[in-house]
């Protein structure tokens, strides 16, 4: 049973439920026009929208992700756009004492006039703005105008107005945008940075009115803000409600009440005077049921109601919280690890992803693909979810499906990769943007972390940018532009998160020591990059681990049906045009087949070759964070890059951009699974661990089998007992060398592990001794049997007269199948299934059902 009283204090911003008659809200989202500044037609236009999408939907443009289409629209964002649209007021409305309107996202450079009244200029994409417009309605028609100026020319003018120049990387892709003199302008624009490219995306400088535009009219007063702050304190959760409340009337009574899940908490009366006043509610929350990640325990929810009323007059804010501690250790005076997050109390291991936006246009990113691809996520067992900082500050539907699927968000500030400006105006922009954001995703129980910036601090003292401003400028524009890295990232957005973000840490740049020191494996967190840009190979994983793993990755391709949708039939070869320009890093394609030809034999095919790179990407990401779990005595987080596209092509990402699960997303999901069979080498002898992440002790039975890949399923057998503590990694068998098959014989054999308790099979691996090109794999004669339930599920049952690797399932579905790019052994068979929408066609999808293994994909 609940119990409630007063006392205090989690931050909270909040979605409004008003009641009826109290507040008129209309959603400006309809019957909007647009065009070209310079031209006489109007185009119908949508709203949340891009210029492009509007250009591609009244026919103007191609997709842009087709084939070689992005080169022939940059001028899209060399020129200056307008929306219009009109809306009505009827009398009553129109008497209201308060008209508000709200921009939730205008990208980027906007002028917003109505009725031929200017009421806003805005210059960042990541800022709600809000004007009173009470002086500018009209009783009637009312006609709105957002004018979107050109970000180029916009870029270049602050560009050239700075007297020196900030080093930026060369993910800004002016050449392809076609700027004069391959001007790098990204930084001088508060706007997504992956908009003007990336090494995983296209360069696509959209514009638009991008989140709902809202006008809101009430009289009297109105619940405008509510900010939540908690403090856990053993069996005892104190949340203080700090109301803020606009009135336009004078020494009014009213009564402020608050619920807590639809139960009365506390009541009292206030005083109302014009203007913003802020009043605040406590309450006490005994033994609460407590959030908790993914994995650990459950996403309970609390709602919190805060209603004012007076006279008949009622204004209702309402948010959900969690009531959860999450505290970041970063200490290096400890040994490792130094770097984790204790929840509740409990050191956690992070298991998680680096999140990218999912399109270049943000508006066609729905509530169901934010749904897909969290879900896919906590799947896939993960916990902790990194929002990238060349990106955006997220959709708030993306937040609140972290909160119920319980996965911590690391949430980088909108930094990456560049050093920033410091004049005044820009830093304040910056602060007002910080502190929009931070108020609006504070009472997420999912938000764990806020960090600076992605990889500046790293850039300036790792990657030569200081050296280079000193040699090419002069150590006194050196000593400016880091002067303004410090108080931009070691003053301004820290303050703002210890004002409006209590109880959550502050981590001033990623990667880094500490603030201001750049990397070391000995503290901090760390972005691994020997594998993939240092060429080293998979094995490095097993080495090169700092206390906290927060970037690392290899590529892959999407496979063949989605390569399917943006390709022809002509571009099916790796260094075809279209090929080359869907990969964006610049040793992207040479890389994936360096690492292919150390691993497999020469694909037979195209279609072979893209399945092939998705078994490599999955091998070797699947290397790096099994070492990561393995060694958590040192390290205990482990997040690879990157979980999802933003366009479709080769990338480091686990799922693609059409949705498909791509092989490394199984294995991610095999990898994260809180217990865990792993292996290592050491002097050639065998180590094979167990990796546990429960919170209670773990007793079951290892058998290791040596088989053959055909005849012999059975030669040699290993039983190990296995007794873990909670959250222990433990080397649990040792095999010598000498107790190893020969040279030779590693040619055509294997190990099976399979750990098991009282339960069942809990864990399994394979162990190959030799890459796959040189091991004698047999023809794996497959073959499936598949039936539809009356649910619409489809099973399919695959059987393997000989051992198979990597068995691939594919059909004319889009779902994903529940496993996939699995190994059977001898006589092995996997049922696996996929749900089917009530309007698929079964006998066809069947029909269109295809396998394939390593064995049938190589030379």
């Amino acid at each position: 049973m609940l119990r409630y009283s007063t006392v205090l204090i989690l931050l909270l911003f909040v979605q409004f439920n008003y009641a009826q008659n109290s507040i008129d809200e209309i959603i400006l989202n309809e019957h909007w026009t647009f065009k070209s500044l310079r031209d006489s037609i109007w185009l119908p236009a949508t709203v949340p929208g891009t210029v492009h999408t509007d250009l591609i939907e009244n026919g103007i443009i191609e997709d842009p992700y087709y084939r070689l289409n992005e080169q022939k629209v940059q001028w899209v964002d060399k020129k200056d756009w307008i929306y219009q649209k009109s809306f009505y007021l009827d009398q009553q409305t129109f008497a209201r004492q308060n008209h508000e309107l709200t921009f939730k996202g205008l990208d980027t450079y906007a002028v917003v006039s109505l009725n031929d009244s200017v009421i806003l200029k805005s210059n960042n994409m990541h800022r709600t703005y809000t004007v009173n417009v009470k002086p500018y309605m009209l009783e009637g028609e009312n006609i709105l105008k957002v004018l979107l100026e050109s970000p180029i020319r916009k870029g270049l003018a602050l560009y050239d107005a700075l007297d020196y120049t900030l080093p930026v990387s060369a993910n800004d892709q002016a050449e392809i945008g076609q700027v004069p003199g391959g001007k790098r302008i990204n930084v001088h624009t508060r706007k997504a940075a992956y908009h003007y490219g990336w090494d995983w995306g296209p360069r696509l400088v959209t514009s638009g009115i991008w989140r709902p535009i809202k006008l809101m009219s009430w009289d009297d007063f109105r619940i405008s803000e509510l900010l939540l702050s908690q403090q856990l304190n053993g069996d005892v959760a104190s949340v203080m409600a700090q109301i803020e409340i606009e009135s336009s009337i004078e020494n009014a009574n009213a009564i402020l009440e608050l619920q807590l899940n639809g139960e009365p908490s506390s009541s009292s009366k206030l005083r109302l005077h014009k203007g913003k006043q802020e009043f605040k509610l406590p309450i006490k929350i005994d033994r609460p049921e407590l959030w908790w990640p993914n994995g650990q325990g459950k996403q309970t929810l609390y709602n919190i109601k805060v209603t004012i009323q007076r006279k008949g007059v009622i204004s209702t804010v309402n948010q959900n919280i969690g009531i959860r501690s999450i505290e970041l250790i970063a200490d290096s005076k400890l040994s490792q690890p130094n770097f984790y997050f204790k929840v509740n109390g409990v050191p956690t291991f992070s298991k998680g992803v680096n999140y990218i936006p999912q399109d270049l246009f943000l508006p066609r990113v729905s509530y169901k693909d934010y749904e897909r691809i969290l879900q896919s996520a906590a799947d896939a067992n993960m916990n902790m979810i990194r929002v990238w900082g060349g990106g955006v500050y997220e959709n708030n539907r993306f937040y609140e499906l972290c909160d119920s699927l319980g996965l911590m968000v690391w949430q980088d500030f909108m930094f990456a990769c560049a050093m920033y400006p410091g004049d005044t105006d820009f830093l304040e922009n910056v602060k007002q943007e910080a502190i929009s954001n931070v108020k609006r995703l504070s009472h997420h129980p999912s938000l764990a972390l806020w960090c600076g910036n992605n990889e500046v601090l790293a850039a300036w003292k790792r990657w030569g940018w200081e050296q280079t401003v000193i040699d090419e400028q002069s150590p006194e524009i050196a000593n400016e532009i880091w002067q303004h890295y410090d108080t931009l990232f070691h003053h301004i957005l820290p303050e703002v998160v210890s004002e409006y973000h209590r109880g959550i840490n502050y981590w001033a740049s990623s990667p880094s020591a500490s603030e201001g020191l750049p990397e070391e494996y000995t503290h901090g967190d760390t972005h691994y990059w020997g594998v993939w840009w240092g060429k080293e190979p998979f094995d490095s994983f097993n080495t090169t681990i700092s206390s906290f793993m927060s970037e690392y990755g290899f590529q892959s391709f999407p496979e063949y049906a989605s390569f399917k949708k943006y390709a022809s039939k002509e571009d099916r070869n790796m260094y075809s045009e279209v090929m080359k320009s869907h990969q964006r890093s610049s040793i992207g394609n040479a890389t994936i087949a360096d690492y292919m030809n150390r691993n497999y034999r020469d694909p037979i095919g195209f279609e072979e070759l893209l399945y092939m790179s998705q078994l490599l990407q999955a091998d070797g990401i699947q290397a790096g964070i099994e070492a990561h779990r393995r060694n958590k005595d040192k390290c205990m987080g482990s997040l690879y890059w990157q979980l999802n596209d933003c366009w479709p092509g080769a990338s480091w990402s686990s799922i693609d951009y059409y949705g498909k699960w791509k092989a490394l997303h199984y294995k991610v999901k095999e990898s994260f699974a809180p217990v865990i069979v792993s292996y290592e080498f050491v002097d050639s002898d065998l180590q094979i661990s167990v990796v546990s992440d429960l919170t209670t002790p773990f007793q079951g039975d290892l058998l290791v089998t040596l088989s053959e890949f055909k005849d012999i399923e059975n030669i040699l057998n290993w039983n190990q007992q296995i007794d873990l503590e909670p959250n222990e990694s433990k080397v649990v068998l040792t095999i010598p060398r000498n107790g190893l098959p020969t040279e030779e014989d590693q040619l055509h054999t294997y190990l099976q592990l399979s750990l098991s308790n009282h339960e069942g099979i809990f864990a399994s691996k394979n162990i190959y001794f030799k890459p796959f090109k040189k091991l004698l794999l047999p023809n794996p004669i497959l073959r499936f049997d598949a039936k539809c339930d009356k649910n619409n599920v489809l099973y399919i049952t695959v059987k393997s007269e000989n051992y198979a690797r990597g068995v691939h399932i594919t059909c004319d579905s889009v779902v994903n199948f529940s496993e996939n790019f699995f190994d059977l052994p001898i006589n092995g068979q996997k049922t696996v299934s996929v749900q089917l929408d009530s309007f698929s066609d079964i006998d066809a999808i069947i029909k269109s059902i295809q396998l394939r293994s390593l064995w049938d994909s190589r030379r």
